[in-house]
């Protein structure tokens, strides 16, 4: 149940948890000495306030079997959690990023409300739920965004190596992060790149939330980036050769 077992909430050998250090270390902690994910996460302060109220992490059957999961959470400040990995990581990222998951949240609900549940979702609340389970956000050099919105991936990770010291890919989704507990090498992330300049990643959780535009989401803007391949990020990349694997770094498509 606990990420990255045994070592505290390692964030060494995985980089990509290291937003989440300081609320993880600490539910970590509390979940190796018993109790469920929604008790260990309700005894953190509250990080936020919804309209219904203070955030609140519940058991999975408070919530009632015919209200969408996102409605629920809208009119009850109450988050339905199990007792897996998936939730622990949701719950995290509510810990840490609580304006941008209250975002998400709201406009989830707002869509429901007005086009109600039916077994098309519609392109806003695909693109919310995307960004909430796999997406991650880039801060930048313009060089390294357009090469990634091209696709170079050797311009990206070889060519511009050095320019990531400048970069910083924050992972937002909690699946991916889920998912990151096994790394795989085609294990990748939707990109939204981080508003204005490098230092709005300075309020993390301000500059996601500032990323969430309906209008902009609906356009489709996310970039697929294979996470493992960012220097740094893991070891196997070191050799330039990880790169060479098309089936994973796959080139742009040519139109015709």
């Amino acid at each position: 149940m606990i990420p990255a077992a045994g070592d505290g909430f390692d964030t060494v050998s995985r980089p990509w948890l290291a937003p989440y250090a300081a609320p993880g270390r600490q539910v970590a902690a509390a979940l190796a000495k018993g109790g469920s994910v929604a008790e260990t996460l309700a005894a953190q302060p509250a990080p936020i306030e919804l309209d219904a109220g203070p955030l609140r992490f519940v058991p999975p059957d408070s919530a009632q079997a015919d209200e969408a999961y996102e409605a629920f959470i809208h009119r009850t400040a109450c988050v339905p959690t199990r007792d897996n990995r998936h939730d622990l990581f949701n719950g995290l990222a509510w810990l840490r990023f609580p304006q941008a998951k209250r975002r998400l949240n709201e406009l989830q609900a707002a869509e429901i409300a007005r086009a109600g549940i039916g077994g098309h979702r519609g392109p806003l609340r695909d693109a919310l739920t995307l960004f909430d389970e796999n997406g991650a956000v880039l801060d930048a050099p313009d060089a390294l965004w357009r090469a990634l919105v091209e696709r170079d991936w050797q311009r990206l990770f070889v060519g511009g190596r050095a320019l990531w010291r400048e970069a910083r890919l924050l992972v937002f989704g909690h699946a991916l992060l889920e998912k990151l507990e096994a790394p795989r090498k085609p294990l990748t992330a939707h990109v939204l790149r981080a508003p204005g300049a490098s230092a709005s990643i300075a309020n993390e959780d301000a500059a996601i939330t500032a990323a969430l535009q309906p209008a902009h989401l609906q356009g489709k803007p996310f970039v697929p980036l294979p996470v493992l391949g960012v220097p740094g990020w893991w070891g196997p990349n070191e050799d330039f050769s990880f790169y060479d694997d098309p089936p994973v770094f796959r080139p742009a498509r040519v139109s015709t």
